[in-house]
């Protein structure tokens, strides 16, 4: 008997036992009662930064949809990777999950040295938000505009200074793209966080950085700062003012400070789906995403397929610019 008709026997034996065979995806007594218990959502980076506020947003209304605690926990160190290394090991339930951001796809596309592979040994759940970084300078900087700003930095070659949150994150690349793809040389500048990079920035330590529209309206609404452009390939609605970077000068521009959540490798798929359902009616609840929005954030709730394929194509891209810009960061 060959392997197929072999295959073939054995199901059909199982069928007449009686034995029910569920088909992918199909629901199961786990997940039809899921949750039974609390839910520990990892919040891999420190209370008050925007990972902390959105896992907390969405954790409410996980809470209130449920009637289930889904408690956010705080759990900081190795830019990020302690959480998502924490969540990789627990138990594969469903009932650990992690929020991570777009930073964490640049960290696995430029570090060897991680713990976990980030597509292998976790799987996606849903993309909760997109989240755009405005460019700005300092008003001692004579550019008004992307292309000003690429020509000043031709005819001053190492005179610009860049802030960002630290080496190997998002704001690090969203100042190395711009060097890339404008062929000019600003100088990375990282701090602790990127409330360090505004402060420095304001105080004209450094000229240019990448921040959220929360950070940063405030100053350039007070002339503080000057905003040049948002980072998002479309214009973004709560700033619809600002052109974008790509169409401001620098065609192929995109960064995304996207927000998203994942879950252990082996937890059930019916149960990832039933996540991913609910955490998407919780982004786009009209009290959610209206708090997002003040912060420049647009609701996603993606499916678990279409956010995993986001990660895979972030990575790459990300990869990709390391490569061409010959940078090295670890």
């Amino acid at each position: 008997m060959t392997a197929a008709r072999l295959l073939n026997h054995k199901l059909l034996m199982l069928v007449l036992a009686g034995v029910c065979i569920p088909a992918a995806g199909a629901a199961t007594p786990e997940a039809d009662k899921f949750p039974s218990k609390p839910i520990r959502f990892i919040a891999p980076f420190v209370p008050g930064g925007g990972t902390d506020i959105t896992a907390r947003a969405v954790a409410a209304k996980l809470t209130e949809h449920w009637k289930q605690q889904v408690v956010v926990d705080n759990r900081t160190g190795a830019a990020g990777s302690i959480g998502v290394e924490l969540t990789a090991a627990a138990a594969p339930d469903g009932y650990t999950i992690c929020l991570i951001s777009a930073s964490h796809s640049v960290n696995s596309a430029t570090n060897t040295k991680l713990k976990y592979d980030l597509t292998r040994d976790l799987q996606a759940i849903s993309q909760a938000t997109s989240l755009f970084y405005v460019v700005y300078v300092h008003p001692s900087v004579p550019a008004k505009s992307v292309q000003e700003l690429v020509s000043y930095a031709k005819a001053n070659p190492g005179k610009l200074n860049f802030g960002s949150s630290g080496t190997g994150g998002l704001q690090h690349f969203a100042g190395e793209m711009f060097n890339y793809l404008g062929k000019v040389k600003m100088v990375h500048v990282p701090y602790k966080g990127g409330a360090a990079a505004i402060a420095d920035a304001l105080a004209g330590n450094i000229q240019v950085g990448f921040g959220t529209l929360l950070s940063s309206r405030g100053h350039y609404k007070a002339g503080r700062l000057r905003p040049l452009a948002v980072s998002t390939l479309k214009r973004a609605s709560s700033a619809p003012e600002l052109p974008t970077v790509a169409e401001a000068g620098l065609p192929g521009y995109e960064v995304d400070q996207w927000y998203g959540i994942i879950t252990a490798a082996k937890v059930p798929r019916p149960i990832v789906d039933k996540l991913a359902a609910a955490i998407a009616e919780a982004v786009k609840s009209p009290e959610v995403a209206k708090r997002f929005s003040g912060e420049g954030s647009t609701p996603v709730g993606s499916t678990p397929d279409q956010f995993g394929a986001h990660i895979r194509s972030e990575i790459a891209k990300w990869r990709k610019l390391a490569k061409d810009a010959v940078l090295v960061l670890h």
